[in-house]
């Protein structure tokens, strides 16, 4: 006896014909919106010295840019999974091209602050939509999707402090104009992308409401609520940890080992492109694994990696740093996933909550660095940071999703 059509499964069917150019457009996008992003942080060292900033007006910037990230991207999310906006990626990209432009030509530290405010609601618009069509556009493959998505993100990271290097720090401030090319360049990919969600709206609705009843794990609020605090924990540890070495390890080269800036960005570059390149791993280990494992393996394993890294010479610096990045990097896509799994049907607002947590933290820290490393030294906030993935033994608490997922499917 043949069964009636699921409208669901044909839905997902048909969106499958085009997942993988939908999946391709938002990583490249990812790419070059993080590029520009990453150009904040790479100029810090010249607009120390034009602008005569202290350490904690360095972290100021960064905590403006990721503060209103983080604050915007939940209601972002949580607005978009009731009232979807196939346009908004391309409107978000407009105000970071804005931003993009105000950068290349601040002269006084306020203008400084309001530029990297709009990049900042730009990737608030940007993050939690593209994330939910990176998980719409996965074929069930969750943790695959979301790592692409983040490859494209953490390389754009690491390419931007090489081209700072070749282009900005030569060139001076004004030349961060050739970077509105590529917000230019993604807002048309995102036009065609807003395209596509506006014409497969219905079928991304049913693909939606299919995820969040293939996700069903009949587990408690309360059991939900305190592993959302887990990797709450866990987001903090690692993005502190990722933000002292993103927003201070050019100053921590210059001070220990007397390295010039244009050397400290290529060391950086290392660093970030580590990042880029253990986001992919995390994902497809996951969906394979189980994302409990990686998230354990992630940030509790990188740390006897971070005790030791203060402790060492240039070169094995350079070394640690690469596998710290790459270990530490992993982690994100699993959190991301598990926390999409723990409350199904709400995909916006969950990335947005987790995207803007991770700006958040990272802002926060970075100005708390900034201070710190003012009242002490570049050194010890180094040697501090050294124990926060110790916070990962936290993961033991977070409930085994696969399991109870399996038993009640069978």
């Amino acid at each position: 006896m043949s069964s009636k059509p699921n409208p669901v499964s044909v839905a997902r069917q048909q969106a499958g014909k085009v997942v993988l150019p939908i999946l391709w457009a938002i990583t490249v996008c990812h790419l070059l919106n993080d590029t520009i992003q990453s150009l904040i942080s790479a100029i810090y060292p010249l607009v120390k010295e034009s602008m005569h900033l202290s350490f904690a007006q360095i972290g100021l910037v960064t905590f403006t840019f990721q503060c209103v990230a983080s604050l915007l991207q939940p209601v972002v999310g949580f607005y978009t999974d009731k009232r979807p906006k196939p346009y908004s990626l391309a409107g978000g990209m407009m105000l970071t091209l804005a931003g993009v432009i105000l950068l290349a030509f601040a002269d006084r530290y306020s203008w400084l602050l309001i530029a990297v405010a709009l990049l900042g609601v730009g990737s608030a618009i940007f993050h939690p939509e593209s994330s939910r069509l990176a998980r719409l556009a996965s074929g069930g493959r969750h943790g695959f999707a979301q790592s692409l998505f983040q490859v494209g993100g953490n390389t754009g990271s690491s390419i931007g402090p090489l081209l700072a290097a070749l282009i900005i720090t030569r060139n001076g401030q004004s030349s961060i104009i050739w970077f509105s090319l590529l917000a230019i360049a993604a807002i048309v990919v995102l036009f065609k992308v807003g395209g596509w969600y506006h014409n497969h709206l219905s079928e991304l609705k049913s693909g939606a409401r299919a995820h969040a009843a293939d996700a069903g794990h009949q587990l408690s609020r309360k059991t939900v609520f305190r592993a959302l605090a887990v990797l709450v924990a866990l987001v903090f540890s690692k993005y502190v940890y990722l933000v002292s070495i993103s927003s201070y390890y050019t100053f921590f080269l210059m001070t220990k080992f007397h390295v010039s800036v244009a050397s400290s960005q290529l060391y950086l570059f290392l660093f970030l492109f580590a990042v880029a390149a253990g986001t992919y791993i995390g994902g497809p280990l996951g969906d394979h694994f189980g994302r409990k494992y990686v998230i354990w393996g992630s940030i509790l394993g990188v740390a006897p990696f971070t005790l030791l890294l203060p402790h060492v010479d240039l070169f094995w610096t350079a070394v640690l740093t690469v596998v710290i990045g790459f270990i530490l990097a992993s982690a994100f896509s699993a959190i991301l996933v598990f926390g999409q799994e723990l409350v199904p049907g709400r995909v916006g607002m969950i990335s947005g909550l987790f995207f803007g947590l991770a700006f958040g933290v990272a802002g926060i820290g970075s100005a708390a660095l900034g201070v710190l490393a003012d009242h002490t030294s570049i050194i010890f906030v180094f040697q501090a940071c050294a124990y926060l993935p110790l916070i990962g033994l936290l993961t033991c608490f977070l409930p085994n999703i696969e399991g109870a997922r399996g038993k009640s499917a069978s």
